[in-house]
């Protein structure tokens, strides 16, 4: 039977692409967003027939829609191998203009979002004593962010550093948690977000003149999903062109 991976915010954008790519490396992959219709599509496109693909609606902030997905993947397939924590949202503002409502919404979505996957399906994973975590930080967790919001930034910072704890805390127990810190990416959201004049400054701060590429940074993401990745946890991986380098 084919492992099976969870991705969540993967109705589209680079979560889209590692489920694409967890998929076509013969997992059964769980689809999952907040954006319900967005997930169903992506599950229909994978597989029509329902065999090796499935999506829900899944909000991270929320520790009880982690606790019914898991219930519904162990139904249709009995097990859960891999957990890819992607989903974020991604404000732009400025220092003074961020409220303190504004700083709660994304800590609670990213951090929180991320914390509570590798709670509830780590400790699933670290029971059966077997499995795989991937979290999605970012380049603005390390150098304070290109583009994005102090809230953004500090929200990546932290899943870099919980990375790290669950690493430690589930690493006995057959189940590694990684990191992956991706720079600007050649996606449409990340073109939404930037003017045609802040994407050419952010162009010019990248020492390889150019955005990076998804489909590179979802194929990590399944290196690191493998059973072969054993001996590798806590660890971040930069994927910035050079913006970041240690």
């Amino acid at each position: 039977m084919a492992q099976v991976a969870i991705v969540t915010g993967s109705g589209a954008g680079l979560g889209q692409r590692i489920a694409i790519a967890l998929h076509k490396a013969g997992y059964s992959v769980a689809v999952t967003d907040i954006a319900e219709d967005a997930a169903r599509a992506l599950a229909d496109t994978l597989d029509p027939a329902g065999k090796t693909a499935c999506s829900f609606r899944l909000d991270i902030s929320r520790k009880e829609d982690f606790e019914n997905a898991l219930a519904a993947i162990l139904t249709r397939w009995q097990a859960l191998h891999v957990v890819v924590n992607n989903a974020a949202i991604t404000p732009i503002a400025p220092i003074s203009e961020i409220t303190p409502d504004d700083f709660d919404k994304v800590l609670s979505v990213n951090q929180r979002g991320t914390f509570l996957g590798c709670q509830v399906l780590g400790a699933h994973l670290a029971d059966a004593g077997y499995g795989r975590i991937v979290n999605m930080a970012s380049l603005a967790g390390q150098n304070g962010g290109t583009a994005a919001g102090i809230h953004y930034s500090s929200s990546k910072a932290a899943i870099i550093t919980m990375t790290k704890v669950f690493a430690r805390e589930y690493a006995s127990r057959g189940v590694t948690v990684n990191a992956i810190a991706p720079g600007p990416m050649d996606l449409p959201s990340v073109r939404a977000l930037l003017s045609p004049e802040r994407l050419a400054q952010v162009m010019d701060m990248i020492p390889v003149r150019r955005l990076g590429n998804p489909d590179f940074v979802a194929n990590i993401a399944v290196q690191l999903a493998s059973p072969d990745a054993d001996f590798v946890t806590g660890a971040t991986w930069d994927i910035n062109g050079g913006i970041f380098m240690r």
